[in-house]
């Protein structure tokens, strides 16, 4: 499931899914060019201030999942380099995180995903306990454990996992269309749906 929602650009999806299942501008790649990247999340929730339920779900995520995170927490990282290592080695397809990170040059240079609002150097405690597998919020939207992750320049949308075969074959039949229809073509049917919300020609 998660490879073939690798072939959809989020761009798709938004327009499938609608506003309410897209995070918000805050939450975007934090290097690029960054590969498309599409799994399950694993969710957790950190306490403010503290990454110790990030740190222990690197190794409780299962491969290609992708890991997504509520902190509530713009003043400590939730993860650095050799977090990010480590996950990369486990097989998690990538970190969404509403928080953020530092050693960044090290992530980059290890080609390892990470959607976050931002850098800092000083890392967070682990010592609160949070939680795994529950819904969070990210990005102003509700995850659950098992909703599809889409996630590459253009932004992060989530499928909810009850609509996966739903959305998925929409979204394929939205592309089909797309790649039959020519420039021309659209631009006259563009043009005519413009001419007629204005109430005149353009």
């Amino acid at each position: 499931m998660s490879a073939d929602f690798r072939q959809i650009p989020p761009t798709t999806l938004a327009d499938v899914l609608g506003r309410d299942q897209v995070m918000d501008i805050g939450i975007r790649p934090l290097w690029t060019p960054v590969p498309r990247v599409a799994g399950p999340a694993f969710t957790v929730r950190c306490e403010p201030g503290d990454n110790l339920m990030l740190h222990a779900a690197i190794y409780r995520a299962e491969p290609g999942s992708v890991i997504v995170v509520e902190s509530g927490d713009l003043d400590y990282a939730l993860a650095g380099g050799n977090v990010c290592a480590v996950a990369h080695r486990r097989g998690v397809a990538a970190f969404v995180l509403d928080g953020l990170i530092r050693d960044l040059g090290e992530v980059r240079d290890l080609g390892f995903p990470v959607f976050a609002r931002g850098v800092i150097p000083i890392p967070g405690t682990k010592d609160k306990l949070g939680t795994h597998g529950e819904p969070v919020r990210c990005g102003g939207i509700t995850v659950r454990p098992g909703d599809v992750v889409v996630a590459d320049e253009e932004g992060v949308v989530v499928v909810p996992a009850d609509r996966h075969d739903q959305v998925l074959a929409a979204a394929r039949a939205k592309l089909a269309k797309e790649a039959a229809e020519s420039l021309d073509d659209w631009e006259a049917a563009h043009r005519a749906r413009i001419g007629k919300a204005l109430g005149q020609p353009v």
